[in-house]
């Protein structure tokens, strides 16, 4: 049974669609959601694989019957780029919160950077950051970390398909890695840090793939508002002749 006063221009979204939106940088994954949601007047609308405030890049949005599709698409592997920053930590691992444990990084060699990506490639065991959108005992971990408690949280078990370093202009070096669902790169970069024993924090990152899909063939919100407020334009026009 079709939702009522949602305009035939928008029907489609109810049957079922698949969007492959840019998500701009301090926007969660549930403001696309809900922005959605509000545009196209459909309630059922939901996302495959949360990225944090601080993250840009592709987000799998589903609306309406497509939403049952969801989980297929969670489960597949990710590809992101990104910048970690060597010589100091930070408490969320990425710049949520502010830099602390400065060390001097003047002895690294790139070859020891590259190098230490090795044991980190395969199936490995990741601590999530405090920081995060888990749930413990009804609160996100990220809200408890705001008020200051630390919550115990158990070791996941990730696939890191492929760690590379692609540019190193120290402190800041660039990278691009493809992993499985479930993964935390600011986790990795917060590793990755300690293995160099200087600490690292993640200062920019960019989901690039998810599966097949490409960040290529993602639209940006503000042209996909354009293009629904042209439906219902095109809509009123409809409507306008028919009552003539």
């Amino acid at each position: 049974m079709r939702q009522k006063a949602i305009p035939e221009v928008l029907m489609p979204f109810l049957d079922g669609k698949l969007l492959l939106i840019d998500k701009p940088l301090q926007w969660t994954s549930f403001d696309i959601v809900n922005k959605i949601r509000y545009l196209i007047r459909v309630k059922k609308v939901g996302h495959a694989g949360t990225l944090d405030p601080l993250a840009t890049g592709l987000l799998i949005v589903c609306t309406g019957k497509f939403t049952k599709q969801i989980n297929e698409y969670q489960g597949l592997p990710k590809e992101y780029t990104g910048t970690l920053v060597l010589g100091a930590t930070t408490a969320s691992y990425d710049l949520e919160t502010a830099p602390e444990n400065f060390k001097n990084i003047t002895h690294l060699t790139e070859l020891e950077i590259v190098n230490a990506t090795v044991p980190f490639i395969g199936e490995i065991l990741q601590m999530p950051p405090q920081h995060s959108a888990i749930k413990k005992e009804g609160m996100r971990l990220y809200e408890s970390a705001r008020k200051g408690i630390e919550v115990k949280v158990d070791p996941r078990k990730v696939n890191i398909i492929s760690f590379e370093i692609t540019k190193i202009h120290l402190p800041n070096i660039d990278f691009k890695v493809v992993c499985s669902t479930g993964t935390y790169i600011r986790s990795l970069v917060k590793d990755f840090g300690e293995a160099l024993g200087v600490g690292a924090y993640m200062s920019a990152l960019r989901r690039t793939k998810i599966g097949d899909f490409k960040i290529e063939d993602a639209i940006h919100w503000e042209d996909l508002k354009k293009e629904i407020d042209d439906l219902l334009a095109s809509q009123v026009e409809i409507d306008a002749g028919t009552n003539a």
